[in-house]
């Protein structure tokens, strides 16, 4: 399944690079500083794959390694990228059923999961995906132990948990997809409301990937300017219902696309690379993923993650904004928190 050896077309499998290009004098061995950047994605559903294709044209790394248990499926999705390399960034693109492809990997996002059997409770599918991690993680730990996690499967949040647990990574090491798609649709939202850019919003969703996610209006500015303060300071009159109206949408959107198309990939792709690109780049840019949230916000009860602001950079979170949270915020995340871990202790982890 792997990449043939390039070079080899000439009779008796001679090496034709070695006679297509002639070597000038007084040279030396590549810098041994240079960085080779390596990312394996597991799992070639329509998600790993959106985020495949959105790596590749963004030119985020020199090697891409797929892994799926489909076998037939995962040569095909490979061949077809490769197939694309004269109108894409140089990039070396193998795939293996075996977690051995994956060895040396700087980022490793996981996209595989089980899927819902009709009338199945979420607490049996989340069961399965827990066994399936168990089978993932543990190879993608031994073969890249440096590496940084990056869990995309839902429910995202107590996988990203399991993936911790499961590697012995540090916390830092071991993030979530989280509420960064989410936010995008909020400030998507707003930025419709307003008839402005999108990256002229900033704004976060926070807490559980999932319907206790909590939005977070205090802290919300268009081009510097708090939005609320700013309606309080013109005496601009807004109801509660509506700001509540725009956080459904956000939660509800993902349920939509997924009744007209069947499925979530394009968006969550480009999230993906986004976060990807922070990380390998050390953009130190800040975004809401999933970490390990315990003593933050007061929240206690035990290790869980969920989705808080933070930095992210070539050592993964770096750490997590002080953002400032009314009280009744603050209580909205401790009762995410409060939530997920409920799911945990169900597992009996």
């Amino acid at each position: 399944m792997h990449k043939s050896p390039s070079g080899s077309l000439g009779p008796g499998g001679l090496d034709l690079s070695q006679v297509f290009f002639k070597p000038i004098h007084n040279t030396a061995a590549p810098s041994p500083t240079k960085r080779h950047t390596k990312i394996s994605v597991i799992g070639t559903g329509n998600v790993g794959m959106a985020i495949a294709q959105t790596i590749l044209t963004q030119d985020l790394a020199d090697e891409l390694a797929l892994v799926d248990a489909k076998a037939d499926k995962l040569r095909g999705e490979m061949l077809d990228l490769q197939h694309a390399a004269a109108f894409l960034p140089r990039t070396k693109i193998q795939a293996s059923t075996d977690y051995s492809v994956t060895v040396g990997s700087d980022l490793c996002i996981v996209t595989a999961g089980a899927r819902q059997i009709p009338g199945e409770s979420r607490l049996n599918l989340l069961q399965r995906n827990v066994n399936l991690f168990e089978k993932i993680i543990p190879p993608l730990a031994k073969y890249s132990p440096d590496s940084i996690l990056m869990i995309v499967s839902n429910p995202v949040d107590v996988l990203t948990y399991i993936a911790w647990k499961l590697s012995g990574f540090p916390s830092n090491r071991v993030i979530g997809s989280g509420t960064n798609l989410d936010s995008s649709r909020f400030r998507f939202l707003i930025a419709d409301h307003l008839d402005v850019n999108a990256q002229d919003v900033q704004a976060y969703i926070v807490g559980e990937h999932g319907d206790s996610s909590v939005a977070l209006w205090s802290s919300i500015s268009v081009g510097g300017v708090p939005i609320l303060t700013f309606l309080d300071k013109q005496q601009i009159a807004y109801e509660k219902e509506t700001l509540e109206n725009i956080h459904k949408a956000v939660v509800d959107s993902a349920y939509e696309v997924i009744s007209l198309k069947g499925y979530t990939s394009w968006a969550i792709g480009y999230s993906a690379a986004n976060l990807a690109r922070s990380i390998l780049r050390d953009q130190r840019k800040i975004h809401p993923v999933s970490v390990l949230a315990k003593g933050f916000y007061g929240i206690d009860g035990g290790d869980v993650f969920l989705s808080l602001p933070s930095q992210l950079g070539r050592g993964g979170v770096l750490g997590v904004t002080n953002v400032h949270l009314t009280e009744e915020e603050a209580q909205r995340l401790r009762e995410s928190a409060k939530t997920l871990l409920e799911v945990q202790s169900q597992l009996g982890i």
